[in-house]
């Protein structure tokens, strides 16, 4: 039997990819009542590393002594990240579909199993929650996160499952 290689799709056109991001900034930014709540901002749609950042404000304060992010928020914006990645990356695996039956599979991504680890206080202007996936499956994904401040200091690292069907 010969094995067979299968080739990899070609990237969307360009118009279809700037309407496609267009429409996933949307979904995180806009229409997801929490995440608008955290504020945050897309950075990059690149599915090897999506990025997202977000600005400090008082509403995110936890210790209101030091003006330090809240702990909940860094877990939050963590796990938002992860699955952010992983619609990035089901965008790209799935790019010969259309951009609306792509979209309609993020409805059934939920998390699963979360672990954070806080290394620094969360202080700083602007914070940055980069991704990167460990596994993509037809059924789970898999992340790896790290969350820095304005000065690249390294504040939290998170890795997360999450169920896709």
């Amino acid at each position: 039997m010969m094995a067979t290689t299968s080739q990899p799709l070609p990237p969307r056109p360009p118009e279809d990819q700037q309407r496609f991001e267009a429409a996933l900034r949307d979904v995180f930014e806009q229409r997801i009542p929490f995440n608008r709540i955290l504020g945050f901002t897309i950075e990059s749609f690149d599915p090897a590393e999506p990025r997202v950042r977000f600005e400090m404000r008082p509403e995110l304060v936890g210790n209101f002594l030091s003006g330090r992010l809240h702990g909940g928020v860094t877990s939050a914006v963590l796990d938002a990240a992860g699955g952010f990645a992983l619609m990035c990356a089901i965008a790209d695996k799935h790019r010969d579909e259309p951009a609306a039956q792509v979209m309609h599979r993020f409805a059934r991504i939920g998390t699963i199993d979360l672990r954070i680890d806080f290394l620094r206080q969360g202080i700083g202007t602007r914070f940055h929650a980069v991704t990167r996936i460990t596994r993509l499956g037809g059924r789970i994904g898999s992340t790896q996160m790290t969350l820095k401040n304005d000065a690249g200091l390294l504040i939290a690292t998170g890795c997360a499952s999450y169920v896709l069907s």
